[in-house]
């Protein structure tokens, strides 16, 4: 079962976090362990499974990064500890901004850093506008292989980006 199964909702590159929430709350009512102490141990061992299912797709569901990461494997276009080659011009862009982030922080330079915290956040937006529609409009069977891999190399770029910001 997957977690768009296990919380009976489409398959979606951008979930509703609020519905998500109560939809978990309910579902970690329903599979808490404590209501099946009396059960079997087969049927117990299944609650503790769906348990830590249930908070695993949650976990997901809460970090859009992590839930495209699900989809595109779910997909089947992204494998676990992937290798992806970001384009040439991105990575010249990317290692130019990180060495002036590397400066603002060798000089404690907030401005500076301030500054080029801006640039990454617009750097950001600017990598999420040309797939913006794929993510929030993603229909399951009409949502092609193509487009779908134009959100791959969204999410590598973006993780990048991430980690130079965090």
């Amino acid at each position: 079962m997957n977690y768009f199964e296990l919380f009976d909702i489409p398959v979606s590159l951008s979930v509703d976090k609020a519905s998500i929430k109560s939809q978990f709350y309910a579902l970690s009512r329903k599979y808490h362990p404590d209501f099946y102490a009396q059960s079997s141990q087969e049927e117990q061992f299944e609650v503790l499974e769906t348990s830590a299912l249930l908070n695993k797709a949650f976990k997901t569901f809460n970090d859009e990064s992590e839930t495209l990461k699900y989809v595109l494997q779910l997909k089947g276009l992204l494998e676990e500890e992937e290798k992806y080659q970001l384009p040439k011009d991105f990575l010249i862009e990317v290692m130019d901004i990180n060495e002036q982030l590397m400066d603002a922080k060798m000089g404690s330079n907030e401005m500076q850093m301030k500054s080029i915290k801006e640039v990454i956040n617009n750097l950001k937006t600017a990598i999420y506008e040309p797939v913006k529609s794929i993510v929030e409009q993603y229909k399951e069977g009409v949502t092609t292989e193509e487009e779908l891999l134009q959100v791959k190399a969204y999410y590598f770029k973006k993780k990048y980006l991430d980690r130079m910001d965090g």
